[in-house]
Order: structure tokens, then sequence, then C-alpha cells
């Protein structure tokens, strides 16, 4: 019974300062609004930032890296064997490009239970005839429905679907930099040479675009058969086999036992690309302590307002413990204002947050590299809206929690003989 007096003691006192009441939890809906919009918008920028390289890497990458010969003739000198020699002359052996007994290699990683997919690809030195001028490109043959399923390659080309790479014959992906610069459009057919001088005519069926100039200049996709006719390979030939796993933590780990399992190189993603993981990091952690910051403030603001509350009330206080009310009834009725402010600010600012969200991602956003996206990524986890509903409330309870300590120890003895 006595905690319905409470309540209905709260809401009177809440009531009695409106103005303010609505300020507080105004202040509280503006901060929560304002921490899940800017955690979403930069939990979507950096998605987008960290696709622009992770999605279009391998957790882990297996292909036969050149290496110095092993053996230097100084080594075959028992006489310095036990000296740290520096003197090297033979240069690499004449090791193979291609990935040897690659079908059996595809076939143990595909019955990897941790391993997502597969996909085998071959790159190709090329030159691209523009008349008299030979330009510099790099053929990738690749199997278009696996780099489409596992490294989001329909992401990042125009004008055609990827599966046209794989169904039409004797066809190309240009890169943007490249088309630009031959003129090509989409139904040409391009001349191509390879370094041993034999020519190829390709169809254009749609273009590539990273966003990385230098990398668009020279960048082409072809099918793997395509690209294993140019070169003069069987079926069989693949320069590199492309790892996704279902977890990317392990790829470290991954890429050792693989190295030692098949006798050849396997690199992982953390290692080729450390530092793309630590700006995405550093972002965070920013859009954290600012969305954190605005809380705390908002807290400050409910702070002031049951302080100011409190000496105002100091008669109301004063008559509720001379009625029977304990020290911990008075601090009950000042936390549940402050609750009810929070709770009240929290909810609003969640859903006022949503709407910002949606604002944010109507907004007009073209980038060269990814020409499929159109407007601001936004992420809309739930996640955001729990840590700000959650710390809302929290801080609100402590902000509440010290004016209502404070409360409940004022003596009605002394606030009567001072009237």
């Amino acid at each position: 019974m006595k905690y319905k007096h409470i309540i209905e003691i709260a809401k009177a006192l809440l009531l009695a300062r409106t103005k303010q009441s609505v300020v507080a939890a105004v202040g509280v809906a503006f901060s929560v609004a304002f921490f899940v919009a800017l955690l979403g918008f930069m939990e979507g920028l950096n998605r987008l930032l960290d696709g622009l390289v992770l999605n279009r890497t391998p957790h882990i990458r297996i292909y036969n890296d050149i290496k110095p010969s092993g053996t230097q003739p100084i080594d075959l000198d028992s006489t310095y064997r036990s000296y740290h020699n520096f003197i090297s002359s033979l240069k690499p052996a004449n090791a193979r490009k291609d990935v040897y007994n690659a079908e059996t290699i595809i076939k143990s990683l595909h019955a990897d239970p941790r391993v997502l997919g597969v996909a085998p690809k071959l790159t190709a030195q090329v030159f691209f005839n523009l008349g008299n001028i030979e330009l510099n490109g790099v053929l990738n043959g690749i199997d278009a429905v696996q780099e489409s399923r596992l490294f989001y390659f329909g992401d990042y080309i125009s004008e055609v679907n990827p599966l046209d790479l794989a169904n039409i014959p004797n066809s190309i992906i240009l890169g943007r930099g490249v088309a630009d610069k031959i003129l090509a459009k989409k139904g040409d057919l391009i001349q191509v040479s390879t370094i041993n001088g034999e020519q190829f005519y390709l169809k254009v069926i749609g273009f590539f675009q990273s966003g990385i100039a230098d990398f668009d200049k020279i960048q082409c996709y072809v099918s793997l058969a395509t690209c294993q006719k140019i070169m003069g390979k069987s079926s069989a030939y693949v320069s590199d086999i492309q790892v996704k796993l279902k977890d990317m933590k392990w790829a470290p780990a991954m890429a050792k036992v693989y190295e030692k399992k098949f006798g050849i190189s396997a690199e992982d993603v953390q290692t080729a690309n450390a530092t793309y993981e630590t700006g995405s990091n550093a972002r965070t952690i920013i859009s954290f302590a600012v969305g954190i910051v605005l809380l705390i403030v908002a807290g400050f603001g409910i702070y002031n307002i049951l302080n100011m509350m409190i000496y105002e009330k100091m008669d109301t206080i004063a008559i509720l413990k001379a009625t029977g009310f304990s020290g911990d009834d008075v601090r009950n009725i000042f936390i549940a204002i402050s609750l009810s402010i929070g709770i009240s600010g929290a909810i609003g600012g969640a859903t006022l947050g949503f709407v910002f969200s949606l604002m944010i991602d109507r907004i007009p956003f073209e980038t060269a590299a990814l020409p499929t996206i159109k407007t601001y990524p936004v992420d809309y986890g739930i996640q955001y809206y729990l840590i700000a509903i959650t710390f809302a409330v929290a801080t609100t309870y402590f902000a509440g929690w010290f004016p209502a300590r404070k409360a409940s120890t004022i003596d009605p003895v002394e606030i009567i003989r001072g009237k």
C-alpha cells in the first residue's frame, strides 16, 4: 500500500514542475537519439570502409610464393657451417607459379567444417591494344559464382550481372580506368595480347570499379576458363586459392596449418590488412565515447533539476516524514521521479534515433568505390538501442540517487523550527 502512495506522491511532485521535467526528459531523449544515430552511422561507415578491402580479400590466400634459393654455395662448404653467412648469389629457383594439385586441395578445403567457401583464381599479365600503344593490364580469371557469394563481387560492378561472366564466352569486365583510357563501351570487342605475343578478342559486358584509381587502371575480370585459354593452360591451372572462413578470427592459426599440410604458402587476412582493423576499432571507440558523454551530460541536467526540487519542497519532505514516511520512503520518491524522467526520455530517444537513422539512410551518397551504393550507410543493430536505453536509465538513476539520499536525511524538526 505504501508503494502506491510513493508513486502517487512522485507523480504529484513531477507534475508540479512540469516544464523542468519535460526539459530533462527531452535532454535524455536527444542524448539517446544522437547516441543511436551516431553509432548506427559510424558502424555503417566502418563496414563500408572495411568492406572496400576486407570484403574483397580472402581470409586465407593459398599460393606459390617466389622465394630465394634455400641453399647457397657457401653453405656447401663445411668450414663455414657454424658461421653466420651473408653472401648469397643464387637467385630464386625456377619454381612453378601455379598451385600444384589444386583440385585435391580445394576438395580438402571444402571438407573442412570451418570453411565457408573456396574460390580459385588465376592472374595473367596482358596488354590492351590502343592503336600503336600497348597498355599494361592484369587479367583476373575468377569463378563468378563463388566470387559473388563470398567476396561481394557484384557490389563492385555495373551494367552487368556477375553470372554473365561465366555464361557469355570470351567476355570481359573492364576496370573503369581501363575502359576510360581505351574508350570502351559495353558490347565492344577489345584486343588483348599476352606476354608471349598471342592476341585475343574479348567482348566487354560490364565495368569494375573499386574506387582505387591505380587499381582500376589495370584490373579486369574474365571467367577462369577464358583466362586458362588465353594463357594456354589446362583447366586445373590456378595461381591462387581463396578461402573464406566462417569466422575471420581463425585465419592466422588455420593459415599455418594449411601451409604445413599442403606444403605451400598461405597468407591470412590479418597479416595482409592489419591497418584496416586498427582504424575500424579506433573509429568505434570514438563513437561510443562521444555518445556516452552525451548521456552523462543529460544525467547532470536531471541531477540539477532534482536538487532544485528538494530545496523547493523542503516543507513537503518535512510533512511526509512527520506523517510517518521514513527516510527510505522519501529517497524512493525522488528516485521514482528520476527514473520516470529517464525511462520516458530513453524510450522517446530510441524512437527519435530510429527516425534520425532513417533520415541519414536517405541522404544521397555517391562513391566511386561502390557503384551500387546510393545513400549513406547506416547499421540498424538492436544492440545500439539496448546500450543507449540501459545507459540512459542507469545514468538517470544515479543522477537521482544523490539528491534522493540527501532528501532522506533531512530532519523535519529543523525545517519546522526554521519556519
